[in-house]
């Protein structure tokens, strides 16, 4: 089940750092900050929302699946936003 967490990561890592080059920004902090965000996001998405509906839920294997993948959807989604802002902070130094 973790497999698609840790594609996820290292797509993330990959994602923020062509960004980084893309925009002539610092390669090494971008690609950090992703990755740290992924991270974070996820795991704070699998003890806020996974372990309190694990119990919750009958326990069939695609509601466990689509359960379990829960913490990916959150922390894509936040490195999303991240993205986004760390691209905006490049334009107003500019």
């Amino acid at each position: 089940m973790l497999f698609l967490a840790k594609l996820f990561g290292v797509l993330t890592l990959v994602w923020f750092y062509l960004t980084a080059k893309n925009h002539n920004a610092p390669l090494i902090n971008w690609s950090v900050i992703g990755l740290i965000g992924y991270w974070l996001t996820w795991w704070l998405a699998k003890m806020l929302l996974v372990v309190p509906l694990a119990d919750l839920v009958p326990k069939h294997s695609v509601v466990e699946f689509l359960l379990t993948q829960m913490p990916v959807i959150c922390a894509v989604g936040a490195c999303y936003l991240i993205r986004k802002r760390l691209i905006a902070s490049l334009s107003n130094v500019e």
